[in-house]
Protein backbone atom coordinates (compact mmCIF):
# COMPACT_ATOMS: atom_id res chain seq x y z
CA UNK A 1 0.00 0.00 0.00
CA UNK A 2 1.38 3.40 -0.99
CA UNK A 3 2.03 6.08 1.61
CA UNK A 4 -0.50 8.41 -0.01
CA UNK A 5 -3.18 5.76 0.38
CA UNK A 6 -2.30 5.30 4.04
CA UNK A 7 -2.56 9.05 4.62
CA UNK A 8 -5.85 9.23 2.74
CA UNK A 9 -7.32 6.49 4.96
CA UNK A 10 -5.96 8.17 8.10
CA UNK A 11 -7.44 11.54 7.13
CA UNK A 12 -10.79 9.90 6.35
CA UNK A 13 -10.76 8.27 9.80
CA UNK A 14 -9.93 11.60 11.50
CA UNK A 15 -12.66 13.55 9.72
CA UNK A 16 -15.15 10.74 10.36
CA UNK A 17 -14.18 10.70 14.03
CA UNK A 18 -14.74 14.45 14.23
CA UNK A 19 -18.20 14.33 12.71
CA UNK A 20 -19.25 11.32 14.78
CA UNK A 21 -18.13 12.86 18.07
CA UNK A 22 -18.98 16.48 17.35
CA UNK A 23 -22.26 15.43 15.78
CA UNK A 24 -23.99 14.74 19.07
CA UNK A 25 -22.62 18.04 20.47
CA UNK A 26 -24.26 19.90 17.61
CA UNK A 27 -27.41 17.84 18.08
CA UNK A 28 -27.70 18.63 21.79
CA UNK A 29 -27.16 22.34 21.11
CA UNK A 30 -29.85 22.39 18.43
CA UNK A 31 -32.30 20.48 20.63
CA UNK A 32 -32.04 22.84 23.61
CA UNK A 33 -35.04 24.97 22.53
CA UNK A 34 -37.13 21.81 22.06
CA UNK A 35 -36.16 19.62 25.02
CA UNK A 36 -35.31 22.57 27.28
CA UNK A 37 -38.71 24.20 27.02
CA UNK A 38 -40.83 25.03 30.07
CA UNK A 39 -41.20 27.78 32.63
CA UNK A 40 -38.18 29.74 33.79
CA UNK A 41 -37.27 27.39 36.62
CA UNK A 42 -38.37 24.11 35.05
CA UNK A 43 -36.90 25.01 31.66
CA UNK A 44 -33.60 26.00 33.24
CA UNK A 45 -33.35 22.63 35.00
CA UNK A 46 -33.91 20.83 31.70
CA UNK A 47 -31.41 23.00 29.83
CA UNK A 48 -28.81 22.52 32.54
CA UNK A 49 -29.37 18.77 32.30
CA UNK A 50 -28.83 18.86 28.53
CA UNK A 51 -25.67 20.95 28.81
CA UNK A 52 -24.28 18.65 31.49
CA UNK A 53 -24.43 15.72 29.07
CA UNK A 54 -21.86 17.34 26.76
CA UNK A 55 -20.04 19.58 29.24
CA UNK A 56 -17.15 17.19 29.92
CA UNK A 57 -16.54 16.22 26.27
CA UNK A 58 -17.46 18.98 23.81
CA UNK A 59 -14.08 20.73 23.82
CA UNK A 60 -12.18 17.46 23.60
CA UNK A 61 -14.22 16.44 20.57
CA UNK A 62 -13.00 19.52 18.71
CA UNK A 63 -9.43 18.26 18.97
CA UNK A 64 -10.40 15.86 16.19
CA UNK A 65 -11.03 18.87 13.94
CA UNK A 66 -7.59 20.31 14.64
CA UNK A 67 -5.94 16.94 14.06
CA UNK A 68 -7.87 16.27 10.84
CA UNK A 69 -7.04 19.72 9.46
CA UNK A 70 -3.38 19.38 10.42
CA UNK A 71 -3.12 15.91 8.87
CA UNK A 72 -4.72 17.15 5.65
CA UNK A 73 -2.21 20.01 5.46
CA UNK A 74 0.77 17.77 6.24
CA UNK A 75 -0.09 15.00 3.79
CA UNK A 76 -1.74 16.87 0.91
CA UNK A 77 -0.77 20.58 1.08
CA UNK A 78 -2.05 21.37 -2.44
CA UNK A 79 -5.39 19.73 -1.69
CA UNK A 80 -5.55 21.58 1.62
CA UNK A 81 -4.69 24.93 0.04
CA UNK A 82 -7.16 24.60 -2.81
CA UNK A 83 -10.01 23.23 -0.71
CA UNK A 84 -9.65 25.61 2.21
CA UNK A 85 -9.18 28.68 0.01
CA UNK A 86 -12.23 27.72 -2.05
CA UNK A 87 -14.30 27.09 1.07
CA UNK A 88 -12.81 30.09 2.89
CA UNK A 89 -16.06 31.93 3.63
CA UNK A 90 -18.15 28.98 4.88
CA UNK A 91 -15.21 27.73 6.96
CA UNK A 92 -14.80 31.22 8.44
CA UNK A 93 -18.49 31.28 9.33
CA UNK A 94 -18.13 27.83 10.91
CA UNK A 95 -15.14 29.05 12.94
CA UNK A 96 -17.02 32.10 14.20
CA UNK A 97 -20.03 29.93 15.09
CA UNK A 98 -17.83 27.49 17.03
CA UNK A 99 -16.27 30.37 18.96
CA UNK A 100 -19.70 31.82 19.78
CA UNK A 101 -20.89 28.39 20.92
CA UNK A 102 -17.85 27.95 23.16
CA UNK A 103 -18.50 31.37 24.72
CA UNK A 104 -22.10 30.34 25.28
CA UNK A 105 -21.04 27.23 27.20
CA UNK A 106 -18.63 29.22 29.38
CA UNK A 107 -20.59 32.43 30.00
CA UNK A 108 -24.19 31.20 30.15
CA UNK A 109 -24.06 30.54 33.89
CA UNK A 110 -21.93 33.53 34.86
CA UNK A 111 -24.92 35.78 35.58
CA UNK A 112 -28.08 34.64 37.35
CA UNK A 113 -30.46 36.40 34.98
CA UNK A 114 -33.03 34.76 32.66
CA UNK A 115 -32.47 37.31 29.88
CA UNK A 116 -28.69 36.76 30.01
CA UNK A 117 -29.11 32.99 29.82
CA UNK A 118 -31.68 33.24 27.01
CA UNK A 119 -29.26 35.23 24.86
CA UNK A 120 -26.51 32.66 25.36
CA UNK A 121 -29.00 29.86 24.66
CA UNK A 122 -29.60 31.47 21.27
CA UNK A 123 -25.83 31.65 20.74
CA UNK A 124 -25.45 27.96 21.58
CA UNK A 125 -28.27 27.03 19.21
CA UNK A 126 -26.88 29.08 16.31
CA UNK A 127 -23.34 27.96 17.11
CA UNK A 128 -24.54 24.38 16.68
CA UNK A 129 -27.00 24.73 13.80
CA UNK A 130 -24.83 26.86 11.50
CA UNK A 131 -21.81 24.50 11.49
CA UNK A 132 -24.11 21.48 11.17
CA UNK A 133 -25.61 23.00 8.01
CA UNK A 134 -22.42 24.40 6.46
CA UNK A 135 -20.33 21.27 7.03
CA UNK A 136 -22.88 19.34 5.00
CA UNK A 137 -22.91 21.99 2.28
CA UNK A 138 -19.10 22.02 2.11
CA UNK A 139 -18.63 18.25 2.04
CA UNK A 140 -21.36 17.74 -0.56
CA UNK A 141 -19.75 20.31 -2.85
CA UNK A 142 -16.33 18.68 -2.41
CA UNK A 143 -17.81 15.33 -3.45
CA UNK A 144 -19.78 16.81 -6.34
CA UNK A 145 -16.81 18.84 -7.51
CA UNK A 146 -15.75 22.45 -7.02
CA UNK A 147 -15.16 24.87 -9.94
CA UNK A 148 -11.34 25.16 -9.98
CA UNK A 149 -9.24 26.65 -12.77
CA UNK A 150 -5.85 25.55 -14.10
CA UNK A 151 -4.08 27.53 -11.38
CA UNK A 152 -5.85 25.48 -8.70
CA UNK A 153 -7.93 28.48 -7.68
CA UNK A 154 -11.62 28.33 -6.78
CA UNK A 155 -13.66 30.32 -9.31
CA UNK A 156 -17.03 30.37 -7.54
CA UNK A 157 -18.42 32.16 -4.49
CA UNK A 158 -20.56 31.37 -1.46
CA UNK A 159 -23.74 31.24 -3.53
CA UNK A 160 -22.10 28.73 -5.86
CA UNK A 161 -21.84 26.40 -2.88
CA UNK A 162 -25.46 27.02 -1.87
CA UNK A 163 -26.81 25.06 -4.82
CA UNK A 164 -29.76 22.65 -4.45
CA UNK A 165 -27.56 19.57 -3.96
CA UNK A 166 -25.30 21.41 -1.50
CA UNK A 167 -28.30 22.57 0.53
CA UNK A 168 -29.68 19.02 0.47
CA UNK A 169 -26.37 17.86 1.93
CA UNK A 170 -26.57 20.54 4.60
CA UNK A 171 -30.11 19.58 5.59
CA UNK A 172 -29.05 15.93 5.69
CA UNK A 173 -26.20 16.59 8.13
CA UNK A 174 -28.50 18.75 10.28
CA UNK A 175 -31.03 15.91 10.45
CA UNK A 176 -28.33 13.32 11.16
CA UNK A 177 -26.80 15.43 13.94
CA UNK A 178 -30.24 16.05 15.45
CA UNK A 179 -30.84 12.31 15.47
CA UNK A 180 -27.42 11.67 16.97
CA UNK A 181 -27.99 14.31 19.64
CA UNK A 182 -31.43 12.97 20.56
CA UNK A 183 -30.07 9.43 20.92
CA UNK A 184 -27.17 10.70 23.03
CA UNK A 185 -29.54 12.63 25.30
CA UNK A 186 -31.75 9.54 25.67
CA UNK A 187 -28.69 7.54 26.76
CA UNK A 188 -27.42 10.15 29.21
CA UNK A 189 -30.63 11.29 30.92
CA UNK A 190 -33.74 9.81 32.49
CA UNK A 191 -37.34 10.72 33.16
CA UNK A 192 -39.36 12.95 30.84
CA UNK A 193 -36.31 14.29 29.02
CA UNK A 194 -35.17 10.79 28.12
CA UNK A 195 -38.64 9.79 26.94
CA UNK A 196 -39.03 12.91 24.79
CA UNK A 197 -35.55 12.53 23.34
CA UNK A 198 -36.19 8.92 22.46
CA UNK A 199 -39.46 9.75 20.68
CA UNK A 200 -37.83 12.66 18.89
CA UNK A 201 -34.93 10.50 17.72
CA UNK A 202 -37.36 8.15 15.98
CA UNK A 203 -39.15 10.97 14.15
CA UNK A 204 -36.06 12.94 13.17
CA UNK A 205 -34.21 9.72 12.34
CA UNK A 206 -36.84 8.84 9.76
CA UNK A 207 -36.44 12.26 8.14
CA UNK A 208 -32.64 11.90 8.21
CA UNK A 209 -32.81 8.48 6.56
CA UNK A 210 -35.02 9.77 3.73
CA UNK A 211 -32.80 12.82 3.14
CA UNK A 212 -29.66 10.67 3.21
CA UNK A 213 -31.07 8.23 0.65
CA UNK A 214 -32.09 11.09 -1.66
CA UNK A 215 -28.65 12.69 -1.28
CA UNK A 216 -26.77 9.44 -1.95
CA UNK A 217 -28.83 8.73 -5.06
CA UNK A 218 -28.40 12.30 -6.33
CA UNK A 219 -24.63 12.24 -5.86
CA UNK A 220 -24.21 8.81 -7.43
CA UNK A 221 -26.34 9.71 -10.44
CA UNK A 222 -23.98 12.63 -11.10
CA UNK A 223 -20.57 11.27 -10.15
CA UNK A 224 -21.02 7.69 -9.00
CA UNK A 225 -19.30 4.44 -9.93
CA UNK A 226 -20.13 0.80 -9.23
CA UNK A 227 -18.17 0.94 -5.96
CA UNK A 228 -19.88 4.13 -4.81
CA UNK A 229 -23.31 2.71 -5.64
CA UNK A 230 -22.49 -0.36 -3.53
CA UNK A 231 -21.30 1.82 -0.65
CA UNK A 232 -24.40 4.01 -0.95
CA UNK A 233 -26.64 0.92 -0.86
CA UNK A 234 -24.94 -0.34 2.31
CA UNK A 235 -25.25 3.10 3.92
CA UNK A 236 -28.93 3.37 2.96
CA UNK A 237 -29.72 -0.06 4.39
CA UNK A 238 -27.89 0.82 7.62
CA UNK A 239 -29.79 4.10 7.96
CA UNK A 240 -33.17 2.53 7.29
CA UNK A 241 -32.43 -0.38 9.62
CA UNK A 242 -31.33 2.01 12.36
Amino acid sequence: MELTTVWFILIAVLWTGYFVLEGFDFGVGMLMPVLGRGGDEHGEVRKRLLLNTIGPVWDGNEVWLLTAGGATFAAFPHWYATMFSGLYLPLLIILVALIVRALGFDYRGKVDDPTWRKRWDIAIFLGSAVPALLWGVALTNVVMGLPINADKEYTGNLFTLLNPVGLLGGLTTVALFLTHGAIYIALKTDGDVRHEARQLSIKVGAVAAVLAVILLVTINVSTGSAASWAAAAVAAVALLAG
